[in-house]
């Protein structure tokens, strides 16, 4: 798990200051660099996902999370759903894929183990 003592830099970090990617291609698996997830993403234009794959599938929405009956926590997003263009959805996804659009994903640090060779 990513620990930052200093707040001012958790903050910044889980806000996208570890950097960014322009996601404008359909059909190809975009992944974060190792110990990273993307904590942001902004729709340029009106955007569908073919993977959302939460870092978490219990606790943040996406293409792959426990589909509840309940609006709520680890709610699965259908690929047919569509979030406008000016959107900025937040949340911890390990892995985006989209159907159509284009996004701004920014960065934050993993919860998750890095992991060992």
């Amino acid at each position: 798990m990513a620990t930052l003592a200093n707040q001012g830099v958790a903050s910044q970090a889980s806000f996208g200051q570890l950097g960014s990617c322009h996601i404008d291609t359909t059909g190809t698996d975009y992944t974060c660099p190792s110990g990273l997830v993307f904590v942001a993403v902004t729709c340029l234009e009106d955007t569908r996902f073919t993977q959302l794959e939460a870092e978490d599938s219990t606790k943040y929405f996406g293409t792959d999370s426990t589909n509840n009956d309940t609006d709520g926590p680890g709610d699965q997003v259908a690929s047919s759903t569509v979030f406008p263009k000016g959107l900025t959805i937040y949340g911890r996804w390990d892995k985006i894929d989209l159907v159509a659009g284009k996004v701004v994903a920014y960065y934050g640090p993993s919860n998750q183990p890095a992991a060992t060779a």
